[in-house]
């Protein structure tokens, strides 16, 4: 039997809804009775042996508007989407699907929340809106994480590899499939496999050359930003200086991304097409700004990603700060606390700076 035969190909999932249960709180029991299921169907739901990705369309609608309704926290219910996401993919890899089925990497560009959950998975840590979030107390042994074994994580990364050498040899449709394994494997934590991850990666360091706008834009990005989480945030900093610093396709490209990561564009998208649409109407400004203040990663490299895109933001709309409200503050003291780090690069630095001041002029 299979790693997800054995221990259920909905464990993410099932793990969100046990979260949001234990956000009214009501037992097990409770919520099987509300529901008018077995108390050992719903248990099977949360142990990811039902995954709740299964139920009839119109059954699943019903949970997932059921669950506010009863007072479950809706920071945690809304993850619940990305949470079957991320069990697809996983599935994928410890029980491969039959010949000629589409990989869900191939499917659709993830978003932030979708590797959040695939990273809860495999190294336990918690998305933020969990983070800050007390723990309940449990009876019994009862885990922490949606976490998967170390055998079952050892597999899930080998299947990303394969596929990301499989998929670069398919440019063009394969394109996708390739970046998207290659950046979740950059979350291996294993020693090896952060070698191998790294050869792979500065193997592909031809496509980070190119100036403004190239096909390869969005691989190059993924590339760039794997690289920064293995420790090497250079390549992402001459990333950001030829790929998007005066080109305006590269700048667009890069808002667009962004919107999409952090959730500012709802529907999803097939491919990367959507990072040209100079009109960028898909998105809200002040909803894409939340999502930068309120995520900012401060590890090198990144945190230069976060300054330049909060710095062409509001270059694009500069009545924004009119309109960000409390955001002003926290972005102000953010800026503040960056820019006495030594850590940010020239550019950053320049930009942060000026960032502060557009800041400054809407006390």
């Amino acid at each position: 039997m299979t790693a997800a035969g054995t221990r259920g190909a909905g464990l993410i999932a099932g793990f969100v809804l046990r979260t949001s249960r234990e956000s009214i709180p009501y037992s097990q029991e409770e919520m099987a009775e509300i529901l008018g299921v077995s108390v050992a169907t719903y248990q099977g739901w949360e142990s990811g042996r039902r995954p709740i990705a299964n139920m009839r369309s119109s059954d699943l609608l019903g949970l997932r508007r059921r669950l506010p309704a009863l007072g479950a926290d809706l920071d945690v219910v809304s993850l619940l989407d990305a949470a079957m996401d991320a069990d697809r993919v996983i599935e994928v890899a410890l029980a491969p699907p039959r010949h000629g089925v589409p990989h869900p990497l191939s499917e659709w560009v993830h978003t932030r929340d979708t590797a959040h959950m695939i990273a809860w998975a495999v190294n336990g840590s918690p998305p933020p809106v969990l983070r800050r979030r007390p723990v309940p107390a449990r009876r019994g042994p009862v885990a922490s994480a949606p976490r998967l074994t170390p055998d079952e994580r050892a597999v899930f990364f080998a299947h990303l590899r394969d596929t990301a050498e499989g998929a670069a040899c398919h440019r063009g449709e394969g394109s996708l499939l390739h970046r998207q394994a290659l950046y979740l494997a950059s979350y291996d934590p294993g020693a090896d496999a952060a070698s191998w991850t790294a050869h792979a990666l500065h193997s592909r360091r031809g496509v980070l050359v190119g100036r403004g706008w190239t096909p390869q834009w969005a691989e190059a990005r993924s590339i760039a930003t794997a690289l920064a989480r293995l420790g090497d945030p250079q390549p992402l900093w001459d990333f950001i200086e030829r790929s998007m610093a005066d080109s305006d396709d590269g700048e667009v490209a890069n808002l667009n991304y962004w919107a999409l990561w952090l959730g500012a564009i709802q529907r999803p998208q097939a491919n990367d097409a959507f990072m040209r649409d100079r009109a960028m109407k898909d998105w809200d400004p002040v909803t894409l700004l939340r999502g930068l203040v309120h995520g900012i990663h401060q590890a090198p490299g990144f945190v230069d990603l976060y300054a330049h895109t909060v710095w062409a933001l509001l270059e694009k709309h500069r009545w924004l700060p009119l309109a960000a409200g409390d955001l002003l503050r926290t972005l102000t003291r953010q800026t503040t606390e960056l820019l006495d780090d030594g850590a940010l690069s020239e550019r950053a630095r320049r930009e942060l700076s000026a960032v502060y001041y557009r800041l400054g002029e809407h006390d």
